[in-house]
């Protein structure tokens, strides 16, 4: 059965991881951003510093090369000279120095625009009193942060699409567990109270037609009766669901040992002998093992798996009928099956076979459906498997497999939630 996952709480954990990842990405572009700036105008800096070591060598109004003033690569740089007011440039193509410039250059370096373009100033007196005025375009910087810029803007739809995609479909991944745990619950919740109405009911109705009626002796013992078998039921009811309660709960798991299947097989047939015997039905014990069939478990736990395994098998099976157990023991792993005549089990009814509450026949009487939960429990728990089909009786053959234990000393066995 397919379980609906829920839109709003994937959309709104998508939208968390998005926005977070959004702010992230803003700052790490912030950074690369300063970062990128910081380096250019250093180098800008470092450049405009050793062309004024330089300049104080040159003599008055002669040009500095090419060469000396930068790289092929490097952005163009104008030196100017000024002395008694008056301003002369000594490098070609250099713009005209605004003596508003001249006027308030009182740090060792700043920045300023001329012709609109924005130029990065340093300064140096020579011992004659001139002074030389360096400065290196800025534009190549503007444009490679607008670059940077541009593709980071340009990069930020793909990636928040992206990030809500993902967050979104792992979102709904993360979900499903969830959402089926939830259900579960709800269905057991709605199934164990549906469980425990019914006797509580029948109890309920045959005290009080006892206390309203005037019966006779026999007929206040035949209620008696009643009432005693749905107290029973009633009680297996529950310490079936406080089983599980407690298995859930995941406390310290009882110690396992080396325990004999064959030996376990031989008491509970013991046990259910006078089941049998009212119910007419032959029950036969097999037993093919090459080597003892040692299983690594909690024997009250093992003891529990076969009684249930047989008290449904003994419950579907004719009348007069056919129940056997087989143990299996092969170098490598320990098989258990019980099989009966009875109707067998639906192919489309095996995959919730071991669902709480879930009986094979609704219509099949006794029990709540809790039996089998019980035994899968214990068969995840020991590291068992599950194999259901057809048995050659006509009704229905449940195996279990677990594999052999390599030592002797086993330690406890891992919790298992359901």
């Amino acid at each position: 059965m397919k379980t609906a996952i829920p839109l709003r709480p994937a959309l709104r954990a998508a939208a968390a991881a998005t926005a977070t990842v959004l702010v992230c990405y803003v700052l790490i572009v912030g950074a690369i951003l300063h970062l990128v700036s910081s380096r250019l105008l250093h180098e800008t800096e470092s450049r405009l510093a050793v062309l004024l070591s330089e300049s104080k060598t040159v003599p008055n109004g002669v040009f500095l090369s090419e060469a000396s003033l930068h790289d092929a690569d490097d952005p163009p740089v104008s030196v100017w000279e000024v002395k008694s007011g008056v301003v002369v440039a000594t490098t070609v193509d250099a713009p005209a120095l605004p003596l508003t410039i001249v006027a308030g250059s009182q740090a060792a370096h700043r920045d300023a625009s001329i012709d609109g373009r924005a130029f990065r100033f340093e300064h140096v007196q020579r011992p004659d009193g001139s002074t030389v005025y360096v400065a290196e375009s800025l534009v190549q910087q503007h444009h490679v942060r607008s670059l940077l810029l541009m593709a980071a803007l340009a990069a930020s739809p793909i990636l928040i699409v992206g990030v809500f995609a993902s967050a979104f479909v792992i979102g709904r991944s993360a979900s499903k567990p969830v959402e089926r745990a939830r259900v579960r619950q709800l269905e057991f919740t709605a199934d164990a109270s549906h469980e425990l109405r019914t006797p509580l009911t029948v109890i309920e109705a045959e005290v009080g037609l006892a206390l309203v009626t005037n019966r006779s002796a026999n007929g206040y013992r035949d209620a008696l009766q009643r009432v005693s078998g749905e107290t029973h039921r009633l009680r297996k009811i529950v310490e079936d669901m406080l089983w599980l309660a407690r298995f859930d709960s995941e406390p310290p798991m009882p110690k396992s040992e080396l325990v004999d299947v064959t030996t376990v097989v031989q008491q509970c047939a013991d046990r259910f002998e006078p089941v049998v015997k009212s119910r007419n039905i032959q029950l036969e014990i097999d037993v093919t093992s090459e080597t003892p069939a040692l299983v690594a478990a909690p024997p009250e736990w093992l003891d529990r798996l076969i009684g249930v395994l047989l008290d449904n098998a003994t419950r579907y099976a004719k009348s007069p009928g056919t129940v056997v157990v087989r143990v299996n023991s092969s170098s490598g792993q320990v098989a258990l099956s019980v099989s009966d005549d009875g109707p067998g089990i639906p192919v489309t009814e095996r995959h919730r076979l071991f669902d709480r509450f879930r009986r094979i026949d609704d219509n099949g009487g006794e029990g709540a459906g809790l039996g089998l939960a019980i035994a899968d429990a214990v068969v995840r728990s020991t590291q068992g498997r599950w194999v259901v089909d057809d048995s050659v009786l006509g009704g229905a053959r449940m195996t279990v497999i677990w594999p052999k234990p390599r030592s002797q000393s086993v330690a406890r066995l891992p919790s298992i939630r359901l």
